[in-house]
């Protein structure tokens, strides 16, 4: 389950092609105000819904890349964010791919039930709807951050602690590492869904802001806010019993079925860089996985 950043499509900018996505058609009385930022009659308009910029990678399926990558910016979005998406051809635009393409993507997002669309009037993020989904792992850092994009999440605390035993093999010139422990909880129904522990090399960790870690996944820190080029993500997903902290983390019985997930993320000179060990509630999460053939 690795990934190969081998790609010919070059990352837009977040936003890139749909500066028109709400402003009023042309010719009509608002135009002006609309683009500005306001109605006609004064209110202000939410900020338009941009989504994330993404690279593509040849070598996975282009519409599963893009519906993840919608699906992070869906689900990370600001409060105040627009509901209406951009259309098609302006999607399809921003993450340089077809439009059936970004049709086939749409279409996801639709069956798992983010996104509506109604012929004529354009298609609309759906506020109320459940952001729970099974975990997938097709190779793919954006489905990474899609999966764990989208709740609630507290920082329960960090720190520097000394290599624990069983990840010494990943951290083999470092005597230390920092550890973040994290609390995601459903935005809606405020239950609690899984619980991360990620170990960072330090010269890492001294450039990451915490606050960070309350609105993105690590993932995205490590490669937005930081800046790490990430060239792959070692995946390991295995059915396990929940321990006290477990347990009491995510309000399940002793010894209930969890998820547990171990993402292992190495830089472009082939250092492992951060390690997240992850456990889901058995209850909430399925696992699946996409083999291709080619």
């Amino acid at each position: 389950m690795t990934e190969s950043h081998e790609t010919t499509t070059e990352a837009r900018p977040a936003g890139s092609g749909t500066a028109g996505a709400n402003a009023a058609g042309p010719g009509t009385a608002g135009d002006a105000a609309e683009r500005a930022g306001v109605s006609s009659a004064g209110r202000a308009h939410p900020p338009a819904f941009a989504p994330d910029s993404l690279v593509l990678n040849r070598k996975l399926p282009l519409w599963y890349q893009v519906s993840q990558s919608l699906r992070a910016s869906i689900l990370g979005r600001p409060q105040d964010a627009s509901l209406r998406l951009p259309t098609e051809e302006q999607l399809a635009g921003h993450y340089g791919v077809s439009v059936l393409t970004m049709r086939q993507a749409l279409k996801e997002l639709e069956t798992e039930g983010l996104i509506s669309r109604h012929r004529r009037r354009g298609t609309f993020i759906e506020p109320r709807a459940r952001r729970v989904s099974p975990v997938r792992l097709l190779g793919s850092v954006d489905a990474i951050v899609a999966q764990q994009s989208g709740e609630a999440t507290t920082v329960l605390g960090h720190g520097t602690v000394p290599v624990p035993g069983d990840l010494a093999e990943f951290f083999p010139d470092c005597g230390e590492v920092v550890s973040y422990r994290r609390l995601r909880r459903d935005g809606e129904s405020d239950e609690p869904t899984n619980w991360a522990e990620n170990a960072v090399r330090p010269d890492i960790a001294a450039r990451i802001d915490v606050a960070d870690l309350e609105r993105w996944p690590m993932t995205k820190v490590l490669r937005d806010g930081v800046g790490v080029r990430i060239s792959r993500i070692t995946d390991t997903v295995e059915a396990r019993l929940a321990d006290p902290v477990t347990a009491e983390l995510l309000q399940v019985p002793l010894l209930s079925p969890i998820l547990h997930y171990t993402g292992v993320t190495y830089d472009e000179e082939g250092r492992v860089v951060d390690v997240a060990r992850i456990r889901y509630r058995g209850d909430r999460f399925s696992f699946s996985v996409t083999v291709e053939a080619h």
